[in-house]
């Protein structure tokens, strides 16, 4: 009798420490009233979106200009 309640005892002390560490995770990913994990991935994965559109922004406006400058010197 004594170890079924020693069983159960641990079991819900075992459970017990699930259920921290769920909360845990949980509040980690979601955030609970601040920025989360899928909000602070969904930002990172805008900023290089962003990031990407400005690089070939940048490389245009340079081929853009390089050809300009040769069609200058090409005509003297």
């Amino acid at each position: 009798m004594n170890q079924c309640v020693q069983n159960e005892n641990d079991s819900c002390s075992q459970f017990d420490e699930l259920h921290n560490k769920l909360d845990r995770l949980d509040h980690a990913i979601r955030g609970n009233g601040e920025p989360g994990i899928n909000i602070r991935l969904d930002r990172l994965e805008q900023n290089a979106i962003r990031h990407a559109r400005w690089m070939w922004l940048i490389a245009g406006a340079g081929v853009t200009s390089l050809v300009n400058i040769l069609f200058s010197l090409l005509r003297g």
